[in-house]
């Protein structure tokens, strides 16, 4: 069953995706033990076959692990679907789970992509993205090294996730910046203050992550929910008991608007990003078919200026409790 999902450019670059793609992180990494491989091979062809045409994985995530299953999962349909991967974290060269640091020297972006052409089994990178910015290595010549892999063939387009407005400006001068990704939802809209705006100007499309909130938007988590010891919510403020108790309010106006549209509490959330602007496509992320279909759902609801502007003015009043990240994570980002 293959049905019309809505597409979107992303910018002024002429790269068409569906309007909402499928974050596959969660997939190997981060929110709790890895899932059956082979589930989610079926998993991400379900979703092809639904009108997904918009992938999102990196290196880091396993490491390598995620890279390997969508190389696999996807290899029939490679012509069809664009494949979105990131550089920019240094791992544990003993082969450990964890990166150890930052490293976007440009030799190293080379051999990160060759690394990532072999595991998604394919001859070229649709959009390689800057995992975060390196303090250590000017942008300038991360720019130019992706330059380099476009002219080789190797890479077709360039992002950079978590950058600072005066930071995109600096690499799009040098090699022109497709999108960019960084979280955004009803419940982290710093991107609306600089770097919207600066996306706007220049022409580069906007790529949400966790736009269901990690999952607290979706209305299924509260604070009496307990996390898996591998789950990397369990280190966010934002997920402390005190905090979702106080944050339970957006999630309660998200469910008041979907009760109107016949909606869920997720599909409102993800209908409120791409309502936002034409060139923003979410990247939610899931393990579950039926979460896939209900997520995939959102682009066909449709929010009146009137709506957007009910549910902005209702979340104006709701305070949002708790850090993104932990400091040390949360230094990486905006830079």
């Amino acid at each position: 069953m293959s049905i019309n999902m809505l597409k979107r450019t992303l910018g002024k670059s002429n790269l068409e995706v569906s309007a909402l793609g499928l974050g596959c992180m969660g997939m190997s990494f981060s929110y709790g033990p890895p899932a059956d491989k082979q589930e989610m091979i079926a998993l991400l062809r379900a979703a092809v076959e639904r009108g997904v045409t918009f992938f999102d994985t990196a290196e880091v995530y396993g490491p390598f692990a995620n890279e390997e299953l969508l190389g696999e999962a996807l290899a029939p349909f490679r012509g069809k679907v664009v494949i979105a991967t990131k550089f920019g974290f240094a791992l544990d060269p003993n082969g450990g789970p964890k990166w150890i640091g930052l490293d976007s020297r440009p030799e190293h972006i080379k051999q990160v992509a060759e690394g990532s052409l072999k595991r998604l089994k394919t001859d070229v990178i649709d959009l390689f993205y800057q995992h975060r910015i390196d303090p250590n290595v000017p942008i300038e010549d991360v720019a130019g090294a992706v330059k380099d892999l476009i002219r080789q063939g190797k890479v077709k387009h360039f992002g950079l996730s978590e950058a600072a407005a005066p930071t995109i400006r600096r690499a799009h001068a040098i090699q022109p910046v497709t999108a960019v990704q960084s979280e955004y939802s009803l419940w982290t809209r710093g991107p609306e203050t600089d770097v919207l705006p600066t996306l706007e100007e220049l022409g580069i499309g906007f790529v949400p992550y966790s736009p269901l909130g990690r999952g607290f938007l979706t209305g299924k988590i509260n604070e009496n929910t307990s996390f898996d010891n591998t789950d990397f919510r369990k280190s966010l403020p934002r997920f402390a008991p005190d905090a979702m108790r106080a944050n339970q309010a957006l999630v309660d106006l998200l469910a008041r608007i979907g009760a109107r549209k016949r909606a869920t509490t997720a599909q409102i959330a993800l209908a409120w990003l791409l309502g936002q602007k034409p060139w923003i496509v979410p990247i939610p992320g899931t393990t579950k078919l039926l979460r896939l279909e209900e997520n995939i759902g959102a682009a066909a609801i449709e929010l009146t200026a009137e709506d957007l502007r009910e549910i902005n003015n209702a979340a104006s009043k709701i305070s949002v409790q708790g850090a993104r990240y932990p400091e040390h994570l949360e230094r990486l980002t905006g830079r």
